[in-house]
């Protein structure tokens, strides 16, 4: 089991520490799903007792990003095509809110740095770089749901962009690195319905960008299953 502990964080816990540590590497599934999470290991390989590591475990099972299997014990989450469903359906409800709010909210600095940040990944897409891109994909995610200013749905949406962060992880490399393009087409597409407030459009446009990315990955699954 791979743990990377990052030398640029300061955590005033050694909760904090151990749950920091153990979600980033189930999110970028360095952990994959289904490892056994054994807190003896665990608390061995990041120099801490088995207190923290307990602590950390049920935060994460809280999170639904690890689970209790009767028998083993703690483990990953498994990625299931229910799953994948579950976190498209959800992110589609939570984000016809924010992107509704956000418009109704929004100023023309908000607007000017949405613009920007869609901008920045026309830039990097030109330029290959998949990393930079889905980090500013998330950082137009976060920042709308900013805008909207609903500290609940805001909380709500970043549990759930946790988990679509998992999946990317989980099946990038497996195809769906081609779907990039098409989904910054999209973006530009949202974006010009949110500065033209049109409320009507927006909505069945979020709607169809996620079933688009849905049916992506359910084809990607598929054709794996087939193999």
């Amino acid at each position: 089991m791979q743990l990377n502990i990052s030398g640029g964080m300061r955590f005033q816990t050694k909760q904090e520490f151990v749950y920091h540590t153990l979600r980033d590497a189930i999110i970028r599934c360095e952990v994959k799903p289904g490892t056994r999470l054994v807190i003896e290991d665990i608390a061995q390989r990041l120099s801490v007792s088995p207190i923290p590591v307990r602590e950390a475990l049920q935060l994460l099972q809280s999170e639904r990003l690890v689970e209790s299997v009767p028998h083993i014990g703690a483990t990953v989450a498994h990625i299931s095509e229910s799953s994948v469903s579950e976190v498209f359906t959800i992110m589609e409800g939570l984000e016809v809110i924010s992107t509704r709010v956000a418009t109704q909210k929004m100023t023309k600095d908000d607007q000017a740095e949405l613009t920007t940040i869609v901008q920045k990944m026309d830039a990097a897409l030109e330029n290959n770089d998949q990393k930079s891109w889905v980090e500013l994909n998330k950082q137009m995610h976060d920042t709308i749901a900013r805008v909207a200013g609903m500290p609940m749905l805001q909380e709500m949406l970043q549990r759930v962009l946790t988990h679509w962060a998992r999946l990317r992880h989980f099946y990038f490399e497996g195809g769906l690195a081609n779907r990039i393009s098409q989904a910054q087409q999209e973006h530009h597409t949202m974006l010009q319905h949110m500065l033209a407030h049109d409320y009507d459009a927006l909505e069945n446009f979020i709607k169809s960008h996620n079933q688009n990315a849905l049916a992506t990955y359910k084809e990607y699954l598929s054709n794996r299953q087939d193999k």
